[in-house]
């Protein structure tokens, strides 16, 4: 078994800065995939960002100010967000891949106010 533990989420004013950090604990074999995701108050949930051993992936919405990196041997991904926005504002929820399962951290809210 897999745990996930999300933080850094908090209020922020916007054009602000978060770090949001995810790590990931328990039986990894192999982690191939770390990313996040968020869900704003009545919404879906939306890829922000991927990063595996290729590369990194963004929603279009985040090009720019949002950064996705990862410390292989904590087992950790963070997201670096920059220039905040009120329509960031959403729970951001960690995930991850192993080579036999995926898993979901409990999420970390970021409010950005104007």
């Amino acid at each position: 078994q897999v745990q996930v533990v999300e933080s850094g989420g908090g209020l922020v004013q916007a054009g602000g800065s978060r770090r949001l950090s995810c790590a990931a604990s328990g039986s990894i074999f192999s982690l191939n995939t770390m990313g996040w995701f968020r869900q704003a108050p009545g919404k879906g949930r939306e890829l922000v960002a991927v990063i595996t051993s290729g590369g990194t992936r963004y929603a279009d919405s985040v090009k720019g100010r949002f950064t996705i990196s990862r410390d292989n041997a904590k087992n950790t991904v963070f997201l670096q967000m920059n220039s905040l926005k009120p329509e960031d504002t959403a729970v951001y929820y960690c995930y991850v891949a192993t080579s036999y399962n995926n898993y979901w951290g409990h999420g970390t809210q970021v409010t950005t106010s104007s």
